[in-house]
């Protein structure tokens, strides 16, 4: 664990990115938006998720999850919170969201704040606030992040099977993803560890273990030892067990997932993929000697992941239920 002061560090850096972007609009991002039209809101969205991670540590990675799909599909804009409509696919019943969670810590945050502040907090900053106090809560420390997105009226599914990351991607392809968004290789890197808390349903990673070329064969970047322990937790076919992807560590928010990938313990395929690339795995094993150093970068790449195709003013909606659009 790495000292309070390197925390405040990268504190600083993701305020500064908050900063900046709030200069180049007045009415975009920018630290204490909400000071004077609702000062109790991160307070009330701290204390809701605090609730919720007392009673269930666990629920702090599918927020950071929720908080990083919804980011790569239009931007962060709260989009993955709405609900499908008559022959409207939503990103939330997409394929690869549909092992998405935490939506209910999201409505009762979103909730009390409208009790408080009618009309005035987005559903997009909710999601950012609470996946940063889910983190901060699990390691004591925080992640920055304040700007203002009001939301898209709707997302086609298929739209979040084109954007996200695969599980098994490659690394060329994780890093035009990435790039697609205005995310670096490094960004790459350093949000992969958020793969250090939460868990993962076995068809997430199972192709590793059976038939990864079609052939009937195993992953070979995938440890032995490892496969056969995976192996007696997902049977062949099994598509609802889930598994931790840090063992015995999925509510630590520390570094040992960098330590894992380098032993071939990552659970996904695109984890092992990081050890492909000069710059990704560079990354991996500085960040395996040095947790100051990723929670200081952890913190810079969720300021940039959370400024992707930010709505303000009058381009987006403050929904008063963040699984509906307003009448």
């Amino acid at each position: 664990m790495a000292s309070r002061s390197s925390f405040l560090t990268f504190l600083v850096c993701t305020a500064l990115l908050a900063v900046l972007f709030g200069a180049a609009d007045a009415q975009g991002l920018r630290v204490g938006f909400y000071k004077k039209t609702c000062p109790k809101a991160e307070t009330i969205v701290r204390e809701t998720v605090a609730g919720f991670v007392a009673k269930d540590a666990t629920v702090a990675a599918p927020l950071l999850r929720l908080h990083f799909h919804d980011c790569f599909v239009r931007g962060c804009d709260g989009s993955v919170l709405l609900n499908s409509t008559k022959g409207r696919l939503a990103e939330k019943d997409a394929m690869p969201n549909l092992s998405l969670d935490g939506f209910y810590v999201i409505d009762a945050a979103k909730a009390a704040v409208e009790v408080a502040c009618p009309g005035v907090v987005s559903c997009a900053d909710i999601v950012a606030l609470a996946a940063r106090d889910g983190v901060e809560l699990v390691i004591d420390q925080s992640i920055t992040r304040e700007d203002r997105a009001a939301g898209r009226a709707r997302v086609v599914g298929s739209e979040a099977v084109a954007n996200l990351p695969s599980s098994f991607g490659e690394i060329t392809e994780l890093k035009a993803n990435f790039a697609r968004k205005g995310l670096s290789a490094k960004d790459l890197a350093v949000l992969s560890g958020s793969h250090t808390i939460g868990n993962a349903h076995c068809n997430a990673f199972s192709k590793r273990l059976y038939n990864f070329t079609g052939k009937g064969d195993r992953d070979p970047s995938l440890a032995p030892a490892y496969a056969r322990k995976l192996r007696s937790q997902c049977p062949r076919g099994d598509e609802t067990s889930i598994v931790e992807m840090d063992p015995g560590r999925a509510v630590s928010f520390d570094t040992s997932y960098y330590v894992r990938v380098v032993n071939g313990k990552g659970l996904f395929h695109s984890d092992a993929a990081l050890l492909r690339d000069k710059v990704t795995r560079d990354l991996v094993y500085q960040y395996t000697g040095s947790a100051s150093k990723f929670f200081r970068d952890f913190g810079v790449a969720m300021g940039k992941m959370g400024s992707i195709g930010v709505l303000t003013g009058a381009r987006g909606e403050i929904r008063r239920h963040c699984a509906l659009v307003n009448a």
